[in-house]
């Protein structure tokens, strides 16, 4: 058994995964749901597998550094923490349908990294021969996936918020019935977010403490860093508004989808299209 094959068998258990939460949206049979969020915690329990499968592969070879140094490594931890926060999300809140539009997150990312990144093994750069690594990645990557999850949630939100807009009488049991009420889907897409914000100050501060161990500053406004003090700031306007000015409904739910689509620019827009510090995130 590789790790590489238990990749695989995850990026195959996450397609399941979503293929069932949206029958269950279209059938509304509960059996559906359950296999749905079922079969996610077989893949998160399979790449768990595999991301420390990879990291004692990475011993064997010599390198010993864990599963987190170049933009395969990565894409495939942010699809094991999108499922993780879903997972945590699901086993409090127990809203199944969130599934479907969680799900392709985390398939996405699995998908292109077996797909399209070179999955290779290499020796880590020397700014990376730091136990910073561990700490910056793991708190900004599960940041990220509390992002995500409000962005599914705000999807959600802006789709049953237009349809009672439009007074559509969809019976209870219809579609819209499937989505929690607007009041619990504006709540929880607060509440995933005041987990990933501090998340992600906490993974600006180990970035910026590791920076300094690797390079001898602090803060350098590297484009990574640039853009990361971007998101954190749209994040901070979203609490702030909602706090001071009592934003909820639509304009929380458009701010949490423009502040995924910035997180999503600074982890792999920076990486792929921009030069500097953080170049060796770009992948081959």
């Amino acid at each position: 058994m590789t790790s590489s094959l238990l990749f695989n068998v995850t990026t195959f258990t996450y397609l399941v995964s979503m293929l069932l939460f949206f029958a269950f949206l279209a059938s509304r049979a509960k059996a559906l749901g359950t296999a749905g969020i079922v079969t996610a915690y077989a893949g998160l329990l399979a790449q768990t597998g595999a991301i420390l499968l990879r990291w004692k592969e990475s011993y064997d070879m010599g390198y010993g550094h864990a599963p987190l140094s170049n933009l395969y490594e990565s894409v495939v931890f942010f699809s094991w923490t999108i499922v993780l926060i879903f997972a945590l999300l699901d086993l409090k809140y127990k809203y199944r349908v969130i599934g479907a539009f969680v799900m392709p997150f985390a398939l996405l990312g699995m998908a292109w990294a077996q797909l399209g990144l070179h999955s290779g093994i290499e020796p880590l750069v020397p700014a990376l021969q730091s136990n910073w690594l561990l700490y910056h990645v793991v708190t900004c990557f599960l940041g990220y996936a509390a992002f995500a999850v409000a962005c599914g949630i705000s999807i959600m939100y802006l789709i049953k918020a237009g349809s009672e807009e439009r007074g559509d009488s969809t019976p209870a049991g219809g579609l819209m019935g499937m989505f929690p009420p607007i009041r619990v889907l504006d709540d929880l897409n607060y509440r995933a977010i005041m987990v990933g914000f501090p998340l992600l100050t906490l993974g600006i501060i180990t970035g910026a403490a590791w920076a300094n161990y690797a390079w001898g500053t602090y803060w350098s406004w590297d484009p990574k860093e640039t853009w990361s003090l971007i998101v954190w700031f749209v994040y901070a306007a979203f609490l702030h508004a909602r706090f001071t000015r009592g934003w909820v409904g639509k304009k929380a739910a458009w701010l949490s989808i423009i502040g995924f689509a910035a997180t999503i620019f600074c982890y792999l827009g920076v990486n792929l299209f921009l030069s500097g510090l953080h170049s060796y995130g770009g992948g081959k």
